[in-house]
């Protein structure tokens, strides 16, 4: 009798002041979300900073850029860290009758105030510094968007960015699922497999800002990234159950290409901009966006065709499954056609102008 009359309870259409409070539940993210978009330029326009993307208003030196680029890469995956090792923490506590509610509120204030405490660092030590007065000069096309879209360059730089984020963000959302329905690995991997990854995504990205870095170097760095995804790809499509431990070595190299990828990949997005600063906050922007929906529809794509309840696999042999072709074949197919574009595209030959306060010591 009482499940009937929950039923019942739940059949029953919303009265009026149901709907409108829910319908105002979300209007705090819409109303920041809004003020965001809409005068966050405006104001920063107002308070006298530049506009343009921040790399390439920090330095002309593009060994400088890239450092800057692999330092940004290499504390994401810190954040990343931080967030797993907490909440590894928090929710394998010892203390008794915690609410799940109360953990993920723990877990979001220590998260936040670490945040702020990095945000407080980035405005106590970020300087933009002053370029000689001859690196202002500005080139009367620079400033139009139409521009960049005549650029045969631009074209060649967005689809490596792109194609470097398909396989990282594919890569990313079907790791744990993979891991755990397809090599039938332990609660733990789904944890371990990562972190294993960004702790190598991120020691490989603190090395790469010791570089000296040049056009030909950021096309080779990127070709090995994309060489290496293409054996993990080979790896991931042909590894068995009985075979899965194998996962945490590969896991390694994964970490590895990624750095190699998105750091050189983002330094070749610099280096299109190079001293045409005006113009670069529509490559930055256009690039991320054509990132986001292309990504969207690939996964929305690929995960109508996931099953809840995947079929029997002999361990000694791989079976097919959309989890193990989206983790292995279309990162791998990314990673050969960003490789085949980067070899095909050269970057003009620049000589920056020194800079009045060098970035890096």
């Amino acid at each position: 009798m009482i499940g009937s009359n929950v039923e019942n309870e739940e059949a029953k259409p919303l009265g009026r002041w149901s709907v409108l409070a829910y319908g105002v539940g979300h209007v705090l993210n819409d109303i920041t979300s809004t003020y965001w978009y809409t005068y966050l330029l405006l104001y920063l326009t107002s308070i006298g900073m530049p506009p343009k993307a921040m790399v390439n208003g920090l330095t002309l030196d593009q060994t400088s850029r890239v450092a800057c680029v692999s330092c940004r890469n290499a504390f994401t995956m810190v954040a990343s860290l931080i967030v797993y090792g907490i909440g590894f923490f928090i929710f394998n506590s010892s203390v008794k009758q915690v609410e799940i509610k109360e953990q993920y509120h723990l877990l979001a204030t220590i998260t936040v105030l670490i945040g702020c405490f990095f945000v407080i660092l980035f405005h106590l030590g970020t300087k933009e510094p002053r370029v000689k007065q001859v690196s202002h000069t500005t080139n009367p096309r620079g400033s139009s968007w139409k521009r960049w879209l005549k650029n045969g360059l631009y074209y060649r730089v967005a689809s490596i960015y792109v194609l470097t984020r398909v396989v990282t963000n594919i890569s990313q959302v079907f790791l744990a699922l993979y891991v755990i329905s397809d090599l039938h690995m332990s609660q733990s991997s789904k944890a371990l497999v990562p972190a294993i990854i960004y702790l190598c995504s991120f020691i490989t990205s603190i090395l790469l800002q010791e570089l000296e870095w040049s056009s030909h170097r950021l096309k080779a760095i990127f070709s090995v990234g994309g060489f290496l995804w293409l054996f993990c790809s080979a790896v991931v499509l042909s590894l068995p159950i009985n075979m899965n431990i194998f996962m945490y070595i590969l896991s390694v190299v994964i970490g590895i290409a990624n750095a190699f990828m998105m750091v050189t990949s983002v330094g070749m997005e610099s280096e299109l901009v190079d001293k045409e600063v005006e113009g670069s906050a529509f490559v930055y922007g256009s690039l991320g966006f054509v990132e986001k929906v292309l990504c969207g529809v690939m996964l929305y794509i690929l995960e109508s065709y996931e099953s809840v309840t995947p079929a029997a696999c002999n361990p000694a042999y791989p079976c097919f499954t959309v989890t193990r072709f989206s983790l292995g074949f279309i990162p791998g197919v990314a990673a050969l056609a960003g490789v085949i574009v980067t070899c095909f595209t050269k970057f003009r030959t620049s000589h920056p102008d020194p800079l009045a306060e060098p970035l890096l010591a």
